[in-house]
């Protein structure tokens, strides 16, 4: 392979080389340091698919600080646990590295030079030696040519690999040519179950397996896991308090004894303007997007949190906050820019043979904290809160429609969609789509549900076309919100506690 005119042992010479190495610390026998005790739920997922998975190459992506190198870090402390020789794991961190950019193809280099000085062989050699090589790439997305890079070293060398990201348009932009050779797993803010883990509330396993969406096309397993929420009740209230109180990023969680404030401060640095100002900064062939614009619209999602906005709206708050003409298409590019960090969710409105009239997508975020630190204004959930603060009720009701939308969309390989009014048919906020059968969902977070709130669903599964034999309503509460048989009521919270 042609090196560059600077090639990567002229860098290790810099100084480079005991960086890397003080990223591999078990090199030195050593243990990595200060791992918390809780895995998430997808350390087991990701674990599995390196060692045994039937592809050469697993892919977590999720947005920033929801504890991606952490769950990393525990898939190499378990590694060691298992028996893996310490040579054998291979750890690059790609943004504590930068100068590696100057690099022509920095990860092949690099795996080069892991195999030259480190395992002392070559990875087919040590594969026929049973020490296959296990390779681990933190936001490798940010390299320019990693997927052509990552699919020449898997094709060519026996070797497992596991990579993060947080810009999933990036991830996705390698897709295609690493069709077949990689598995993604998407790692989003915390679930609610680990929201009460972290905090030491118990320790409750998830409800619905991962091993496919078969069962959620039962009426069975939503009843079953209204039940699993109400055997769990105080648990369950306990973390939505404290996820109320301070959302799902592991941080925030971790340090309940941290003000509010800092740790708003922290999320505005380190999550939305780490993404608006490095991850979104560059375009294609280094064209500069405009940094403004983007916090703008990510302060339009933050206020529009859980709706549709029509296009006029965006343009007409864009015009009067920047003093520009800005079009409909650059607003809608930044908006899948800001989809493609994960911080907010665009969901579509369903598209129905001969009804395929495109209309604005709703609005959810990753966590309602975002929101909270970026507009300084706190929105409580839970009904002792918005008992104390009624005129706020509105606009809870919008924050969990996001949280649903949101944790919808996290389920890997579940179609999401919302169904705007469409003339005698009214609204509904989610249609979840498992093969040919529906589930249309309404979100209800209120005190008191009406006759006329369940209108949406009892229509949509009314109409035989949809095939949706049942329904779900979302709410506020544990009382059943209808008692209508074709509709489950379930609280949010319980919703929350399927994964």
């Amino acid at each position: 392979m042609k090196r560059s005119p600077q090639n990567l042992f002229e860098f290790m010479a810099t100084g480079l080389e005991a960086t890397v190495r003080d990223a591999n610390p078990w090199w030195r026998g050593e243990r990595v340091y200060g791992l918390p005790p809780m895995r998430r739920w997808a350390f087991t997922v990701v674990h599995e698919g390196l060692k045994r998975g039937l592809t050469p190459a697993v892919v977590l992506r999720g947005p920033r600080q929801v504890g991606k190198t952490t769950l990393l870090a525990q898939v190499i402390d378990q590694l060691l646990q298992d028996g893996v020789a310490a040579k054998r794991i291979f750890r690059v961190q790609f943004d504590d590295l930068p100068s590696l950019r100057k690099i022509e193809m920095p990860i092949l280099e690099l795996c080069r030079w892991f195999s030259d000085q480190i395992l002392q062989k070559s990875f087919n050699q040590a594969a026929h030696d049973g020490e296959q090589a296990f390779i681990i790439l933190d936001e490798v997305q940010n390299l320019p040519d990693w997927a052509p890079q990552l699919k020449h070293l898997v094709d060519m060398n026996p070797v497992h690999v596991l990579t993060t990201g947080s810009s999933a348009l990036r991830i996705e932009a390698g897709r295609d040519s690493l069709a077949g050779r990689i598995q993604t797993i998407e790692m989003g803010p915390l679930l609610l179950r680990e929201v009460g883990m972290i905090r030491g509330f118990g320790a409750v396993e998830a409800f619905l397996p991962h091993n496919g969406l078969g069962p959620l096309k039962e009426k069975a397993t939503w009843l079953e896991l209204r039940a699993f929420g109400e055997h769990h009740l105080e648990f369950r209230q306990r973390a939505l308090r404290a996820y109320s109180e301070r959302g799902a990023y592991p941080v925030a969680q971790a340090r309940p004894d941290e003000p509010w404030e800092r740790v708003a401060d922290f999320l505005n640095e380190t999550v939305i303007k780490r993404a608006i100002q490095h991850d979104l900064r560059m375009g294609p062939r280094g064209q500069k997007r405009d940094e403004n614009l983007l916090a703008e619209v990510f302060r339009l999602a933050c206020r529009y949190i859980g709706q549709s906005p029509a296009q006029a709206l965006y343009l007409d708050e864009i015009r009067r906050a920047m003093g520009a003409s800005i079009g409909w298409q650059r607003v809608l590019a930044y908006l899948k820019f800001l989809d493609g960090t994960l911080l907010i969710r665009l969901i579509e409105p369903l598209e129905l043979r001969l009804k395929r009239r495109r209309g604005p997508s709703k609005v959810c975020l990753s966590d309602h904290t975002l929101r909270a630190a970026w507009l300084q204004e706190v929105v409580p959930l839970t009904r002792e809160e918005l008992d104390a603060a009624p005129h706020l009720s509105d606009l809870a009701g919008r924050v969990a429609e996001s949280t649903a939308g949101y944790f919808f969309r996290s389920i890997i390989g579940l179609d999401v969609a919302h169904f705007p009014e469409r003339g005698a048919e009214p609204e509904v906020d989610f249609v979840l789509t498992i093969g040919e059968q529906r589930i249309p969902v309404e979100v209800k977070y209120r005190r008191r549900i009406e006759h006329k709130d369940t209108v949406g669903l009892r229509t949509f599964i009314e109409k035989p076309h949809y095939n949706a034999p049942f329904g779900l309503l979302v709410t506020l509460l544990d009382e059943p919100g209808s008692e209508d048989p074709r509709i489950v009521s379930l609280p949010l919270s319980t919703l929350l506690m399927l994964r």
